[in-house]
């Protein structure tokens, strides 16, 4: 046996138990999820006898659901446009090389290496309606009562308490794409710059015909690792605010830890489950595809 054919070898053993390891726990746990959902297992004990889609039409017929999907579109329609909004803005703040800029480059990123967990906790401390941030505003002179995550106004299907979950959530996040813009920014040559600067272009006319265009790859990047992280939100929520008045801040995810693992109706959850995993691979699948295509 040659070396290159033993290094062959090697690697795949070296892999071999991580791909069984992967088998099992992941996609042998995916098709048991699918399996449930399609049986009528309501209860502890288990019971695999077929449904159809009993369960799929029961779940999505549930008003609670229904809202859940709403929440869903609209975290992640803001979600996104924070996060990419602001990481550009602050991107191309920090790329003019100011005074103090690593500084504030640690700072935009610091928030990044917290968990969800953290994150909800703090914030949910921070918009708390009688000690964060209306009593703050309330001591300078500003008489704030906004409920923030408690308000359980909602406008045409939106509902106002999610407002603090968009901030809560930007906030650590905004970072992690503040760092891959800069990072692309960075990476444009200096040369295109002088030659926009020669023909008479200006810092705002840079911005959006040379570095916006340029970093379309990364932007994309982003989104496709943003998206998948709203759709399947839960810990930063759940800690936050729960399901919140009237399902206001409630998210899939957390419809399906209490209907599995509280209400016991496993069916059910796998059901939910099941959606979760097929919105997320609407979004990650055509990316994935494209990627593998431009490799070949």
């Amino acid at each position: 046996m040659n070396k290159s054919r033993m290094d062959y070898v090697k690697a795949k053993a070296i892999l071999f138990p991580s791909i069984i390891l992967l088998a099992i726990f992941v996609y042998g746990f995916i098709g048991w999820s699918i399996r449930t959902s399609f049986s009528k297992w309501d209860g502890i004990i288990p019971n695999y006898d077929f449904a159809g889609l009993e369960n799929y039409l029961y779940v999505f017929s549930t008003p609670r659901f229904q809202q859940d999907l709403l929440n869903t579109l609209f975290f992640t329609i803001f979600f996104l446009l924070l996060c990419i909004g602001m990481g550009l803005f602050i991107a191309n703040l920090l790329d003019k090389r100011l005074k103090g800029t690593n500084i504030f480059q640690t700072l935009f990123l610091f928030p990044f290496a917290i968990s969800f967990v953290v994150t909800g906790v703090v914030w949910r401390w921070i918009f708390n309606p009688t000690v964060g941030i209306n009593a703050l505003l309330q001591k300078i002179g500003i008489n704030v009562t906004w409920g923030w995550y408690t308000d359980p106004t909602q406008i045409g299907g939106f509902h106002v308490a999610l407002v603090a979950v968009f901030i809560a959530a930007a906030w650590q996040f905004t970072g992690y794409t503040m760092a891959m813009f800069l990072a692309g920014m960075r990476g444009i040559s200096e040369d295109i710059y002088e030659a926009a600067h020669i023909d008479g272009a200006n810092d705002r006319q840079i911005f959006w015909k040379i570095k916006v265009p340029l970093l379309r790859p990364i932007i994309l990047s982003a989104l496709i690792v943003l998206g998948h992280i709203s759709l399947k939100i839960f810990d930063l929520v759940y800690t936050m605010t729960g399901p919140g008045p009237a399902f206001a801040t409630d998210m899939p995810g957390i419809y399906m830890f209490e209907t599995t693992f509280r209400g016991n109706h496993y069916a059910e959850g796998a059901v939910i489950s099941v959606v979760m995993l097929a919105m997320v691979a609407v979004v990650i699948v055509p990316y994935l595809y494209s990627s593998f295509r431009k490799e070949r």
